[in-house]
């Protein structure tokens, strides 16, 4: 019997609680010591529409989910429609008596039928229909084996604020569901979990994450529009603002929202603008005034499927290419690619100081998979004591009061980094900025040596990151039959998926970057130069990573795995295609 290793999907309409059930589910499982991976899908409606949560669950650390479902919680009709075909050999299906299932086809499937009085146990034990969730969760839990008591301690938390009557309803309900498993279909079914003795662990997703290294390192103000996928950084910023000190203004278009945040950063607070694409296309004009001005700036871009509003509530890793070149003209920028929690964690820790180190833009760059998939990750996998904060060259009181003369905002440095006065802050203080090229002293000045020198010293500081470049992660064997590329979310799947080609004979390891721009062309080429065969893995339609390979170092990525169906890659979609036998360097 299985122990431990399974997959659980939670399906039905928007509305029907779908999330919150398989959020409460996950957290109980993780409490009990367990390795949880967690995803949702929705679609961009409030009411309607086919929804779901799926949780991996594993005794060891797991980055991704996979295909198969071992127990899916139908909360209509449709679930079973839409996912039977993704059923395990020997997978069960609970859904409610009264949606007249027809329990033979699933059998002659291989399929477990599970019908539960789902309805009847919420209405007759807790008196409310709305109780047929936490019957299905509890119906799940028992048939799986799992610790009532730690599914009674997610209620108890999740429905404290409703009153003791609320929490012990759903007690009620969860307790009947789970003896009415126990005695019906437990025996049958042929996985089960079990507790594990384990250290504290927590549930996080990449928004989290982020908010969370940004909070580390200083961040203290937040302008944005909402935009899936990216809001949850705005409402946790908000959640949090008053324990922190934190600002948060949630702006009426994006154009105010960076434009608000390079006006916090302008005068010395840590600021950030979080979006999507389409929000971005919005900041772009103002993204060029952050590079003009030499003003640090963060902003995180959670990718969705576009162009214009695209697949609203889906992922992709389109818009690499556009995050280096967007708006007018050249100015650096640093663009910061994580691909997990931990990543985006770190990447929330580095934005800030590299920011101000290079007075110039930073985007953080990642997608709406690893936006909102929950991991379990240990306490300390998070090294809050080692962010440090460094504001670069910025001046203090004393600084000005030593300078000869007048203070120069742009002043031409052999390293490109002009030192950086806040504004007000001392009488030498006291300049101005401008939207224009300008001379050393802020002022519109047009000409032509000087614009040469003025960009020059701007593109100096690109050259002086590189110095800071987060070096890509090679994971598996240098000296491999294969080698993958990718960067962003891919991450989880991809490393899995070498990871199993690896025990079966196929030596393969995989190069991840961390960050893209400046790009890490010494570190790329060492590796890539002498690869046997090189497959990249990207989801969008262009292969732009290998693209981008191809422009910086030359060397030519021969074959890619591409997903551009708004839906993440898992292990399994890896294995498939590259073990197709006409995968011979076309894209798919």
């Amino acid at each position: 019997m299985p122990v431990n290793d399974m997959t659980l999907k939670i399906a039905g309409e928007a509305g029907q609680g779908v999330e919150s059930s398989g959020a409460g589910f996950a957290q109980a499982l993780a409490r009990g010591g367990l390795h949880i991976f967690a995803m949702q899908d929705y679609m961009s409606r409030i009411r309607g529409g086919h929804n779901f949560f799926q949780i991996r669950v594993a005794p060891h650390d797991i980055h991704s989910h996979t295909d198969k479902i071992h127990l899916l919680l139908a909360m209509n009709k449709q679930a079973i429609a839409e996912h039977r075909t993704e059923m395990a050999e020997g997978g069960g299906v609970i859904y409610d008596q009264g949606l007249k299932v027809e329990a033979k086809e699933l059998e002659d499937e291989g399929i477990r039928a599970f019908s539960s009085p789902l309805v009847e146990i919420a209405e007759e034990v807790g008196g409310h229909r709305v109780m047929v969730n936490t019957a299905a969760i509890a119906v799940a839990t028992g048939i799986t084996g799992y610790s009532f008591e730690e599914i009674a301690e997610v209620i108890e938390k999740n429905f404290a604020k409703k009153g003791r009557g609320i929490v012990d309803s759903n007690l009620k309900v969860a307790e009947a569901g789970y003896k009415f498993a126990q005695d019906t279909y437990a025996p049958e079914f042929e996985h089960c979990l079990e507790l594990i003795e384990s250290p504290p662990r927590m549930i996080i997703h990449g928004n989290h994450a982020f908010c969370l290294g940004a909070l580390a390192s200083g961040c203290r103000f937040i302008s944005a529009y909402p935009m899936t996928p990216a809001t949850s950084i705005m409402e946790w910023m908000a959640a949090h603002a008053a324990e922190y000190g934190i600002v948060v203004k949630q702006t009426e278009d994006e154009i105010a929202a960076i434009n608000m945040a390079i006006g916090a950063n302008h005068v010395g607070v840590r600021g950030m603008a979080a979006t999507s694409g389409g929000g971005f296309s919005l900041m772009v004009e103002a993204l060029g005034l952050a590079g003009m001005t030499e003003t640090p700036l963060v902003i995180v871009e959670a990718q969705r499927p576009g162009p214009s509003t695209g697949f609203a509530t889906r992922t992709e890793q389109g818009d690499l290419r556009f995050m280096l070149h967007a708006s007018q003209g050249d100015f650096p920028r640093l663009v910061l690619t994580p691909g997990t929690v931990e990543q985006a964690f770190e990447a929330g820790a580095r934005a800030f100081n590299l920011a101000e180190r290079y007075q110039t833009p930073v985007i953080v760059l990642y997608d709406q998979f690893l936006a909102n998939s929950f991991r379990t990750v240990e306490l300390d996998d998070f090294g809050f004591e080692g962010v440090k904060i460094d504001r670069g060259e910025l001046l203090s009181p004393e600084d000005l009061d030593e300078l000869e003369g007048e203070y120069e905002r742009f002043a031409f440095t052999e390293s490109g980094i002009s030192p950086r006065a806040l504004p007000g802050s001392h009488p030498k203080a006291v300049y101005p900025v401008t939207s224009n090229e300008h001379g050393p002293d802020g002022h519109i000045w047009e000409d032509r040596q000087n614009r040469i020198s003025m960009m020059n010293k701007r593109m100096r500081k690109l050259e002086a990151a590189r110095g800071d470049i987060w070096q890509p992660e090679l994971c598996g064997p240098e000296e491999a039959e294969v080698t993958f590329v990718a960067w962003g979310s891919t991450y989880g799947s991809l490393r899995e998926a070498v990871d199993r080609l690896s025990k079966e004979g196929t030596s393969a390891n995989m190069l991840h970057l961390p960050q893209v721009w400046p790009f890490p062309k010494e570190r790329v080429s060492e590796i890539l130069r002498d690869a046997r065969r090189v497959i990249g893995v990207e989801q969008n339609y262009s292969a732009q990573l290998a693209g981008l390979i191809r422009q910086e170092t030359g060397i030519e990525v021969e074959a890619n795995i591409l997903k551009y169906d708004g839906r993440p890659f898992s292990v399994d979609y890896i294995l498939t295609h590259f073990r197709k036998e006409d995968f011979d360097g076309q894209t798919y």
